[in-house]
């Protein structure tokens, strides 16, 4: 099993390549303008605009969850889990429910009323995941987003 731990600068480049992993998955990897310079400026900072968790096995970073702080003026404070993702050879051992865990539980001591994702459609085996946690699908909301 692998350690669960906060993340660190000098994790970020491993972090990076799971990240372009992950939009290699999502068949989405031309979408991927971040990097690590950009990542240490938001998340490594005294106010931080993310929070990052790794699964550490034997030194070898497999797997992350990146998450933010939202506010719904219906529900209060909630945890927005941006990214979550295990290496292929790595899915299936537990990986992914202890780093799935770990982020609710920063949710939950941080005084968050819930915590809310998006998973695309198509993605049967991470829908099958969330319906693990008795997870709420939405299908009256449309997703909308503007680049600058």
């Amino acid at each position: 099993m692998a350690l669960i731990r906060k993340g660190i600068v000098e994790d970020l480049p491993r972090v990076m390549e799971l990240i372009k992993g992950l939009a290699t998955y999502e068949k989405a990897l031309d979408q991927v303008t971040n990097n690590v310079e950009a990542m240490i400026k938001d998340g490594f900072t005294d106010n931080p605009l993310y929070g990052l968790l790794v699964a550490d096995k034997g030194g070898e970073l497999v797997g992350y969850s990146i998450y933010y702080y939202r506010y719904s003026t219906w529900k209060g404070k909630r945890l927005f889990l941006e990214d979550i993702y295990v290496n292929e050879s790595e899915r299936g051992t537990g990986i992914g429910k202890s780093l799935f865990d770990h982020t609710m539980e920063i949710g939950k001591k941080s005084g968050c009323t819930g915590m809310m994702w998006q998973v695309l459609d198509w993605n049967k085996p991470a829908i099958d995941f969330y319906s693990r946690y008795r997870t709420s699908f939405d299908d009256e909301w449309v997703n909308c987003h503007l680049d600058f």
